[in-house]
């Protein structure tokens, strides 16, 4: 049973409800603040731009979400969803290298961006104690006379909430355009420091008609940029038999977005795939374009003073390359986190949860960065060890062309399964060494 008090949580996209659902069984009320109005059927909306871009949930991503709503992925299938094997259905290259493929338990889910949120909105909106207010602007804190506890927000004028609204707890799941950092530097504390790594990403994506016989008989495709071709490229099963793909550049590379640069771009990648179906399929939509300049985090967990009753989180706290696909699965690990330590207690709740989010957040960290300093532009430490894993995953990729084994290992660990080390451990370095000559199940590192 809920403990009397009322949360605020500021934002209702996907990290927004997931720090809703968080809060379930803890607080009495819980409150979602949007700007945006919100569709009551899966929409593009304004306050989601990446929302029209290719989104394709990881297995770890899967597995929490149905944690969290036993049975959404049945509901997600009902509406059209498309279960993918991911090691299985999807052609993997990585370094130019095409990955051998076989079956395994790394289940993702193809669909787009508003399908998803809908389906979480609907099931959070139906949760106990739970309001969801849209067309609702937070404008700062408000705060105890000293400052050190967190007591609400204020709104503007034109909310209908009034000119403020009191929480016991507020959480900011404003996203990448968090303004945290201002809202805490008006109650006098620290800016917290800030980790960024410009990436400059853009990507454009267009819809096509899904029909037999494309990809190779395969649900999707990947193709990894490397030095010297900074060029990615997607293709992921959506509702309503359409395929999305999604082609993207970084460091200023920009794909067209007319409809013969579009296909000499798809054309060019190292997935042959891409351009065939570029080249042959009957586009839906026009192409969409997207920017993102930076993977940015902010490390609240260094700071000595932060107020009581009051957290950052999702994207709000770290927002990834989302060339990776690992913005959904942290959020989600985070929900995880927060509600087991609101099931302990609230005692120096923020400082703990931003010390274990830290822990948690440092595996996709590394990933996305450490694949990101590959490219000579991207300006960053490029430490030893950083040199060296690089180095090390150049190797293991080519090996992994003919020894699914590997494949499967850096699956796992792109999926947020296993921790990035698990690829140095002595079974799969000996087979990186010996260039995957050998070639037993895949399943047998799925353990």
């Amino acid at each position: 049973m809920a403990a009397p008090g009322h949360a605020v949580v500021v934002g209702a996209s996907l990290g927004g409800l997931l720090a809703a659902r968080a809060l379930v069984g803890t607080f009495a009320e819980i409150t979602l603040l949007d700007r945006d109005s919100l569709p009551a059927e899966p929409a593009h909306r304004r306050g989601v731009p990446q929302g029209r871009q290719v989104h394709v949930l990881l297995a770890r991503g899967r597995q929490v979400l149905e944690e969290l709503f036993p049975g959404l992925g049945a509901d997600l299938y009902r509406r059209g969803a498309t279960p993918v094997d991911l090691h299985g259905q999807v052609h993997w290259y990585n370094d130019g290298h095409r990955m051998r493929p076989a079956r395994s338990d790394l289940t993702g889910f193809g669909m787009s961006r508003p399908l998803l949120e809908q389906a979480v909105r609907e099931r959070v909106a139906a949760l106990p104690g739970v309001r969801i207010v849209p067309e609702c602007e937070v404008t700062g804190l408000t705060a105890t006379p000293d400052r050190r506890r967190v007591t609400g927000v204020r709104l503007a004028p034109t909310t209908g909430l009034g000119d403020s609204l009191a929480a016991d707890l507020v959480i900011d799941a404003g996203g990448r355009g968090s303004r945290s950092p201002i809202w805490l530097a008006e109650l006098g504390y620290p800016t917290a420091e800030q980790e960024r790594v410009e990436v400059g990403v853009t990507y454009v994506t267009r819809r096509y008609r899904r029909e037999a016989g494309q990809l190779d008989g395969m649900l999707g495709v990947l193709a990894n940029a490397m030095p010297g071709r900074p060029r990615y490229g997607v293709v992921a099963p959506q509702e309503g038999d359409r395929f999305a793909v999604t082609m993207a550049g970084i460091l200023g590379e920009e794909p067209p977005v007319d409809d013969d640069g579009f296909a000499r771009y798809a054309a060019s990648l190292t997935a042959p795939q891409v351009g065939e179906l570029v080249r042959d399929g009957k586009p839906l939509d026009e192409p969409v374009r997207m920017r993102f300049p930076a993977s940015v985090r902010r490390r609240y967990e260094r700071l000595a003073r932060f107020p009581a009753g009051y957290l950052v989180f999702a994207d709000a706290l770290c927002s990834l390359n989302p060339v990776y696909g690992q913005g959904i699965t942290v959020a989600a690990g985070q929900a995880l986190l927060l509600r087991r330590l609101l099931a302990r207690d609230h005692d120096r709740l923020a400082r703990r949860f931003f010390r274990r989010a830290a822990r948690m957040i440092d595996a996709p960290w590394s990933i996305a960065v450490g694949a990101d300093l590959r490219f000579p532009g991207v300006r960053g430490r490029r430490t030893l060890m950083v040199r060296f894993v690089n180095a090390y995953l150049a190797r293991l990729h080519a090996a992994a062309a003919d020894d699914a084994v590997l494949g499967a290992a850096f699956l796992r660990v792109l999926n947020l399964i296993d921790p990035p080390a698990r690829l140095l451990g002595p079974d799969v370095a000996l087979r990186v060494l010996v260039g995957g000559r050998q070639r037993p199940s895949a399943s047998s590192i799925a353990r």
